[in-house]
């Protein structure tokens, strides 16, 4: 049976256990989670000391002759090779397993209704298909962008073409005044 909800307004029932309590027990927890901690690493270390002392035997040289130790060059060689395989394995492993913790935390958000939205890109779209999108099928004609531009009248063509003819070309203007009697023309307008 559910415990009794509180009605809007009351206050909730208070813990029973009194903070000093609380704060021991947060204490003893921190205490013997770091005790587990240490005791982790420290198998850690005797597990790796284990491994490396059946793996890899110490090494003699001395009294050896060139041919047996290109022999044992060989064959640490080979045992490198087959730790660097096993290692990509492990790490191929690790990958593998990473992207289906991913998949399935995404499978979690989804049932759980609290979805994270991507970024968004940017796409480029025509009007003709942004209204298609818009609409649906309701639309059947396109969308002609060039009707709402404001259009020129011949007339105002006409009166840019005389304004420019007035104006003329500036070189003649140049050589036209380049002389004394231009200058003078110049002044006496």
């Amino acid at each position: 049976m559910p415990p009794p909800i509180a009605p809007k307004g009351e206050p909730k029932p208070k813990c029973k256990i009194s903070a000093s309590r609380k704060l021991s027990l947060k204490i003893l927890l921190l205490t013997r989670a770091t005790e587990q901690l240490e005791a982790e690493t420290i198998a850690r270390e005797e597990n790796k000391v284990q491994y490396l002392g059946e793996n890899l035997p110490p090494l003699q040289l001395s009294g050896l002759e060139l041919g047996e130790i290109q022999k044992l060059c060989k064959q640490l060689h080979e045992k490198i090779d087959k730790v660097d395989e096993d290692r990509y394995d492990c790490e191929a492993k690790v990958i593998k397993n990473n992207r289906d913790i991913h998949e399935l935390n995404l499978k979690v958000r989804d049932l759980g209704g609290k979805f994270k939205k991507p970024a968004l890109r940017k796409v480029r779209v025509s009007a003709d298909e942004m209204l298609k999108a818009l609409f649906g099928s309701k639309n059947k004609g396109s969308m002609d962008l060039r009707a709402n531009l404001k259009s020129v009248k011949k007339e105002d063509i006409k009166q840019e073409k005389e304004l420019n003819n007035e104006v003329g070309d500036w070189r003649k203007n140049v050589e036209a005044m380049s002389d004394m009697k231009g200058r003078k023309k110049m002044f006496d307008a």
